[in-house]
């Protein structure tokens, strides 16, 4: 429990008291940033019609926040929100099951989003845990328009409990669109065709953390949430950075029949995400979406295919080897200082193992979108879209 007591202490300004009752303990804490929701009820709902272990207990929270700068009608919107949350969680009779809001107004506009929300939401469910004693605690991610599969708590809760080592689940998802809409249809499905297919691609090349990177479909044990030093304040995009520090350390495992189904909606609150995207496929001239090359993600496979051969060679040896890859990437390569990458990596790490380890931190997923954006339009040509359904494959 004292990683989880040195997480807290660490942590500077305090935006809301714990929520919780310490003689609930929770087993398991959804966590749901809230900002100008009204059907927030229609989630808790599919969360308390999911399937549950006996004996688990299981809370959620949602954190109906704004900003100081937020229009007045948002803020009595969320107050309506707080007060039907509120209502909906004294009317819930189930021993092994809680719902708690905390309202938070007139957070600091350079830092209030949904980042700083769930950073609110997961640090109290960390207090909570600590408070119980309770060091396998679950944290699951979730937004305010989601619902859930039937089985996503039961799956959930098992898959942690039956590996010790498990530091985190990520969980497939289908977007909801209502009805009317075939224009937002075709669009979702394109988005959602795109993130299995960027996710296989990173899966070629030999990238380990190649797992898809959707704030609502994940959930991390408490331990590996202060491991990684907690969410961070991002007003978008949070989850990715967020989870690509997780995957690093290891015990990731894809849960594919466990499903969120998020709204899809357009959306002008983060520059990218389904809302930005689902904008940016309709104003396509054909609707078509267009992609990273297949081309460009073979051509990243041969320079990750290299990275036991740098191990310990000098920097002659090095450039004489990259010499063989595609000219764009060794621009690409020089243009970050890719020899300083690998010297650094030579000089911390005694074996192989560690070697590539930190070969993929330094070569992380922040460069391969650095890397894709470099080599496309030219000399690699963007592609259309291929439409697959749900292929995304289960692995530790």
């Amino acid at each position: 429990m004292k990683s989880l007591n040195k997480y807290l202490q660490k942590q500077g300004q305090r935006y809301h008291d714990d929520v919780f009752d310490v003689n609930f303990n929770s087993d398991i804490i959804v966590v749901i940033p809230c900002y100008d929701e009204p059907d927030i009820i229609n989630t808790l709902e599919s969360i308390r019609r999911c399937d549950r272990p006996e004996s688990v207990n299981l809370s959620v929270i949602v954190i109906i926040n704004s900003a100081v700068k937020t229009d007045i009608d948002v803020v009595n919107r969320n107050t309506k929100t707080y007060q039907e949350v509120s209502s909906y969680s004294k009317k819930i009779d189930e021993r092994s099951f809680i719902v708690r809001a905390a309202k938070l107004e007139g957070l600091p506009n350079k830092h209030a989003g949904v980042g700083l929300a769930r950073k609110i939401g997961m640090d109290l469910a960390v207090e909570h845990f600590y408070k119980t004693e309770n060091y396998r605690g679950i944290i699951v991610s979730l937004d305010a328009d989601c619902e859930v599969s039937d089985n996503f708590i039961t799956t959930v809760y098992n898959t942690f409990r039956s590996d010790g080592n498990l530091n985190a689940t990520i969980h497939n998802f289908h977007h909801r669109v209502e009805s009317s809409q075939s224009n937002i249809e075709f669009a979702v499905r394109q988005y959602e065709s795109y993130l299995h297919y960027y996710s296989e691609c990173l899966k070629s090349t030999g990238f380990p953390y190649y797992y898809h990177t959707i704030g609502s479909a994940f959930a991390v044990s408490a331990n590996a949430y202060v491991r990684v030093g907690g969410m961070g304040r991002q007003q978008g995009g949070e989850d990715f950075y967020f989870l690509q520090k997780v995957f690093q350390l290891g015990g990731v495992k894809l849960l594919k029949e466990t499903f969120v189904y998020p709204l899809a909606r357009f959306s002008e609150r983060v520059p990218f995400g389904t809302g930005p995207a689902i904008q940016k496929i309709l104003d396509e001239p054909d609707g078509v979406l267009k992609v990273y090359s297949r081309q460009s993600f073979k051509e990243l496979k041969r320079f990750f295919d290299m990275k036991e051969f740098f191990f310990k060679k000098d920097e002659e040896i090095i450039t004489l080897k990259v010499a063989e890859l595609h000219p764009v990437l060794i621009d690409f390569l020089n243009e970050i200082d890719y020899l300083k990458l690998l010297k650094d990596c030579n000089e911390n790490c005694a074996t192989l193992n560690s070697f590539v380890k930190r070969f993929f931190h330094n070569f992380n997923a922040f460069r391969i979108v650095k890397y894709l954006n470099y080599v496309h339009p030219e000399p690699f040509k963007l592609e259309k879209i291929t439409m697959i359904t749900d292929k995304i494959e289960s692995t530790v």
